[in-house]
C-alpha cells in the first residue's frame, strides 16, 4: 500500500541501516501510520532506486543527505524529476544539507530544505505541506536551546527483523561533543552535549539484544566524554554478554581514559569490542591549532595517547580501529610519516587486532577549519567530499601519494593479505617510507588502487619485497 510520506536515504553499504530515517517517522505523531521507509545503496543501480521511488507514488519525499551519498542524492533527484515526479513534494536534510549555501545546486531540486535536527521540524513541515499552509523553502532547526533528547520518541522498533539479523544497528546514547575540533560539524552546532536519559535507553538496548542483535554501532561522537555513565553502559552490555555474544562499537577520545574506565574495557570477551580512536595527528602544534583535546599540548600527551594504546592493545581483547588525518593546515610530509611510524611501531609490537585507517582533510560544509586556507595554502575540492587537493605544507603529489598509500594499507595490512607476508624480517617494509615506496610501485603497476584481484595484489608485493630484500 502506498503511504502519502516516503523517508530515503542512500547508504554507504546495504548492511548501514539509518537511524535518522527511523526517528524521522517515529515523531511524525498522528502522520507515522502514513509514512513508510525505503532505503538504497551507493553501489544500487540508478534505476532500481528510480523504479522503487516511482512505484510508491509519494506526496511528500524526505530525502537525508550526507557527505558520502551528496552526488548519488543529487543523481537520484535528477533522475526523479525527470521521471515527472508525480506529485511528490521533496524534503531535503542530514548533516550535509544543514550547512551548505542556499544557492548550492543540490537545492535547486528541492522544495524544502530543513537544516539541522529534523525530528519536530519535519514533522510540522508535513503537516502544513498537507494541510498547504507552508510557502517557505528553507527551515532551521537550529537553535540556541536546542531540544532535549527525552521529548524525542525512540525509533529502535522500527529496525526490522532482517535489520537485526543481518546489518548493524546504529544507536545514539548522546548527541554533540565537548570539544570544538576545527574539522568536525561539532565546532559548527556550539551545542553541549546533551544526553538521552539512561533507563529508557538501556532498556531499548535490552529489548534488542533479545532481539537477537549481532553488532551496536554508537553514533556518540564521544562516548568516553562522560566517563561515569561510559561505565554503566558498558557494564550493562558486559552483563547481556554472559548470556549470549554481540558486539559493541564505541567512538572514544584518547586523552579521556581513566583508570575505571581501562579496566572496564578489559573484561570484554574476545570479538565483542571495537574501538574507534581520533588520533589525527601526533604532531602538537597541528594538534593545538585545530583544537584537539591534549593536554600538555606537547609531546607529553602523545607519551599520555601511547600508553594509553599500549594498554588496549597488551590488556584488551579490543578490536582497534585509528584514524589519521593528512593535510591539516601546517603539517609536512615528513611530520605525518614520523606520526605514522611512532605510532605503527607501538601497535606492530602486540596482536594484530588493529587498524590505521589514513584519511585525507576534508573541509565539511560549517566546519571552522576552513579560517586556515589562506594562512596555510590549503585548496579544496569543491565536489564532495571536499577532501584537500594542496596545502603550502603539503604539495598535489604528496596528497595523491598518500591517497594511494591510504588504499593499499587498507586493502594489504587492514584486511589482511599481509598476514600471508609474515616472517621475522617483515617490520622494516611497514614503515611509512617503505610502504609508501610499494604503494607507488602497485598504482603504477595496476594504474589503480581498486578492483585489483587479491592473489594478484599479494604476488605484485611479495615481488617488491623480494626485489627489496626484505624477505
Amino acid at each position: 500500500m502506498n503511504r502519502d510520506i516516503l523517508l530515503t536515504t542512500i547508504n554507504a553499504k546495504w548492511i548501514h541501516p539509518s537511524l535518522a530515517l527511523r526517528l524521522l517517522k517515529a515523531n511524525l505523531g498522528e502522520l507515522e501510520e502514513r509514512c513508510e521507509i525505503i532505503e538504497f545503496a551507493l553501489r544500487q543501480p540508478l534505476r532500481e532506486k528510480i523504479d522503487a521511488l516511482v512505484a510508491a507514488s509519494p506526496k511528500i519525499l524526505g530525502i537525508s543527505v550526507s557527505i558520502w551519498n551528496h552526488a548519488a542524492s543529487l543523481e537520484l533527484l535528477k533522475e526523479f524529476l525527470a521521471q515527472g515526479r508525480g506529485d511528490a513534494e521533496i524534503i531535503l536534510g542530514g548533516p550535509e544539507v544543514s550547512f551548505l549555501p542556499d544557492d548550492a545546486e543540490i537545492f535547486q531540486y528541492a522544495d524544502y530544505v530543513i537544516k539541522g535536527e529534523g525530528e519536530l521540524e519535519f514533522r510540522n513541515l508535513c503537516e502544513d505541506i498537507i494541510t498547504k499552509k507552508t510557502n517557505n523553502k528553507f527551515f532551521s532547526a537550529f537553535s540556541i536551546s536546542p531540544r532535549p533528547l527525552r521529548e524525542i520518541n525512540s525509533a529502535y522498533h522500527l529496525y526490522t527483523t532482517q535489520d537485526i539479523s543481518q546489518k548493524l544497528i546504529y544507536v545514539e546514547s548522546s548527541r554533540g561533543c565537548p570539544f570544538n575540533c576545527d574539522f568536525c560539524l561539532s565546532a559548527a552546532d556550539k551545542h553541549p552535549v546533551r544526553e538521552f536519559p539512561l533507563e529508557p535507553f538501556l532498556s531499548e538496548m535490552d529489548i534488542l539484544i533479545n532481539r537477537g542483535v549481532k553488532t551496536f554501532k554508537f553514533l556518540d561522537r564521544t562516548f568516553n566524554a562522560n566517563i561515569k555513565r561510559a561505565i554503566t553502559i558498558m557494564e550493562f552490555f558486559l552483563e547481556k554478554l554472559k548470556e549470549r555474544h554481540f558486539t559493541v562499537h564505541f567512538e572514544m577520545v584518547p586523552t579521556l581514559f581513566t583508570t575505571e574506565l581501562l579496566e572496564t574495557l578489559t573484561r570484554f570477551p574476545p570479538g565483542s569490542l571495537r574501538l574507534e580512536i581520533g588520533i589525527q595527528t601526533l604532531n602538537p602544534q597541528v594538534a593545538a591549532r585545530i583544537g584537539l583535546p591534549r593536554q600538555p599540548p606537547d609531546l607529553a600527551a602523545n607519551d599520555k595517547i601511547l600508553e594509553t594504546l599500549r594498554f588496549l592493545r597488551q590488556k584488551t581483547n579490543a578490536i582497534i580501529h585509528i584514524d589519521l588525518i593528512a593535510g591539516l593546515p601546517g603539517e609536512d610530509m615528513e611530520s605525518f610519516a614520523t606520526g605514522f611510524d611512532r605510532l605503527w611501531e607501538e601497535l606492530e609490537k602486540g596482536t594484530e587486532l588493529t587498524e590505521i585507517q589514513l584519511g585525507i582533510l576534508k573541509l565539511l560544509p560549517g566546519a571552522p577549519i576552513a579560517r586556515y586556507n589562506e594562512e596555510y595554502g590549503i585548496q579544496y575540492s569543491p565536489e564532495p567530499p571536499y577532501e584537500v587537493l594542496e596545502t603550502s605544507a603539503m604539495s598535489a603529489t604528496d596528497i595523491a601519494r598518500i591517497k594511494n598509500f591510504a588504499r593499499f594499507w587498507e586493502l594489504i595490512v587492514n584486511r589482511g593479505v599481509s598476514h600471508h607476508l609474515k616472517n621475522s624480517k617483515n617490520s622494516v617494509f611497514y614503515n611509512f617510507r617503505n610502504f609508501m615506496e610499494l604503494s607507488d610501485t602497485l598504482f603504477a603497476r595496476f594504474g589503480r588502487n581498486w578492483g585489483i584481484d587479491k592473489e594478484e595484489l599479494l604476488a605484485a608485493a611479495l615481488e617488491f619485497w623480494e626485489k627489496m630484500s626484505y624477505i
